[in-house]
């Protein structure tokens, strides 16, 4: 037996085409398998306007979102442009099919005139950040 292993190992046998279909195979289920599983993080009104507000006023927006994937969407952290934004967001995984809101509170103490802000979320959807964008005007 083992000069029969010997002599393979020496003398591979050429698989020729078969090897070949055996590689094409691997990367499609490969493929397949990483296109299947994935979070997908949808909101249903991404664009927001707060109106008139006076300065001073803490200004709450609630977004809708989502999880229209097959996977657990999971949001890891929100990108603010400013310290007059602040979020909140479920720290629980969503599972596919689940809705939750995610509620931006817009402090105007230092802010007047015409505002125009976006709030990036971070999350697994492979489609990258999620951009909910509010505006509004602030009287003095």
């Amino acid at each position: 037996m083992e000069n029969n292993l010997n002599t393979f190992l020496k003398n591979p046998a050429p698989c020729g085409i078969f090897c070949f279909r055996n590689v094409i195979l691997f990367l499609l289920v490969f493929l397949s398998c990483s296109f299947y599983g994935q979070a997908r993080l949808e909101v249903a009104d991404a664009k927001k306007s707060f109106g008139f507000v006076k300065k001073g006023e803490v200004v709450n927006l609630d977004y809708a979102i989502t999880n229209r994937g097959n996977q657990p969407l999971i949001i890891s952290d929100a990108e603010i442009s400013c310290s007059c934004t602040q979020v909140d967001f479920p720290k629980q995984p969503l599972l596919p099919g689940q809705s939750a809101t995610v509620t931006v509170h817009f402090d105007t103490k230092s802010a007047y005139d015409r505002q125009d802000r976006v709030v990036y979320l971070n999350s697994n959807d492979p489609a990258g950040k999620a951009k909910l964008r509010y505006k509004g005007f602030v009287k003095r």
